[in-house]
Formats: C-alpha cells, structure tokens, sequence
C-alpha cells in the first residue's frame, strides 16, 4: 500500500528525526564512555557511567526502535518498497545489526549504572566493562554513519526481485541513484556485502566468544 504524499513525508520527518537522533545520542553515550575511562575524578567517573545508563534506556533504546520501525514503514509505504534496491536492503541490516548489539548491552550498562550508584565505586572499579562499552559505542556510531550515507547517497543498484517488479510495472525507477548499473550486481554491492557479512561475523563472535557478551566483564571485574 503506497502512502499519500503528506503522509509519506509525515513519515520521512519522523525517519530522518528519529535517525538523526539516534546518531546524536549514541555520540553524547561515547563521550560519556570516554570520560568515565579517562577521567581521575571519582565524581565524574560515577556521573558518567550514570549518565550512560540514562542516555542507552530513555533515549537511544526509544530512538532506535523508532528509526528501525519509522524506516520499515516508509520502505513499504512508499514506491521504493523493502526489497527492490540494495542499498535499502543493507540500511535496513545495518540498522537491525545496531539495534541488537544495543539491546544486547543493555544488561551490562544497567549493571555499570547500578554499581556507579553505589558510594564505594571507584575509577578503578569495572575497567573491562567501560572499556568493552566504549568499543561498542564508537563502532555503532560508525555502523550508523554507514547507513547514514547510504540514505543520502542511494547507490544504484536493483535487487532481481525490484528488476522483475519493474518490468511488471513499466516504471524506470524511483529516486535519484548515483552509482553503478541497474542491469548487473554493481561492484560497490558485492564489496559492501563482504563487509556487513564480515561485520555479522565479528559480532557473532564477540558476543558469544570473544568475551563481549551480555554479561562481559561483569562477574571477572565484578
């Protein structure tokens, strides 16, 4: 079902809004991570990881479940549709990859929170886990950036199924796409995959081996 032209840029300002938001808070959730690993005033460390526990359940988690939904909503409401280019394909995964990795860290930001609210909590104190939510927060914020760049830049590039869907309709596209061919896979398409495929796996193997699960660093810092 196509949207009606005020309903669809409704849509698009509660996207673009709601994206752009996630983007600024997870930038605000870095430089809190940052400062509660490199500052020497116990005050400002405890304020900090605080502060992270706040900014990741009252403004990043919302934030992102709105741009994911918002996203899926004008995809499927609108002429470009869900499956038909590629570079909405890989916007919708990078989102999703970023939006699981976050609620999976929710549990040990609330722990870090939990502890900094207590009066005997050091800058000593959960190093690891400081540390592993400092990684995780700059590479977010580069996985956003990603997706960011692609819903400005729209790389060309049809899926088989949009091609098909195309003919079906006699249309020659929607939007402006800047990249590449629509008659073949173009090439940024086969690297970009290699590396959101890569980017799968590193996760995968972080969270469930590499230590950086969950529940990394809490019961060893603990």
């Amino acid at each position: 079902m196509t949207m009606t032209p005020p309903l669809r840029k409704l849509a698009l300002a509660a996207h673009v809004t709601t994206s752009v938001g996630w983007l600024g808070a997870l930038a605000v959730f870095l430089a809190h991570a940052l400062a509660s690993l490199i500052s020497q005033d116990e005050q400002m460390v405890r304020a900090a990881s605080l502060a992270m526990g706040l900014t990741a359940w009252f403004v990043i988690l919302p934030l992102s479940l709105a741009s994911l939904t918002t996203g899926l909503v004008q995809a499927l409401g609108t002429a470009w549709g869900l499956f038909r280019h590629y570079w909405i394909i890989f916007k919708l995964l990078l989102t999703a990859v970023a939006t699981i990795v976050l609620l999976l860290k929710l549990g040990p930001i609330s722990y870090l929170a939990d502890v900094a609210a207590e009066t005997t909590f050091s800058s000593a104190d959960l190093i690891g886990l400081r540390t592993s939510l400092l990684v995780h927060a700059g590479g977010g914020l580069l996985v956003l950036l990603a997706a960011v760049a692609l819903a400005v830049y729209k790389p060309r590039g049809m899926t088989r199924y949009g091609m098909r869907k195309q003919r079906e309709q006699g249309d020659t596209g929607v939007g402006p796409c800047f990249f590449g061919s629509t008659t073949s896979t173009p090439r940024w398409v086969k690297v970009f995959g290699v590396i959101v495929v890569v980017l799968v796996l590193l996760i995968g193997i972080m969270m469930l081996g590499g230590g950086h699960g969950p529940g990394a660093h809490i019961s060893s810092d603990g």
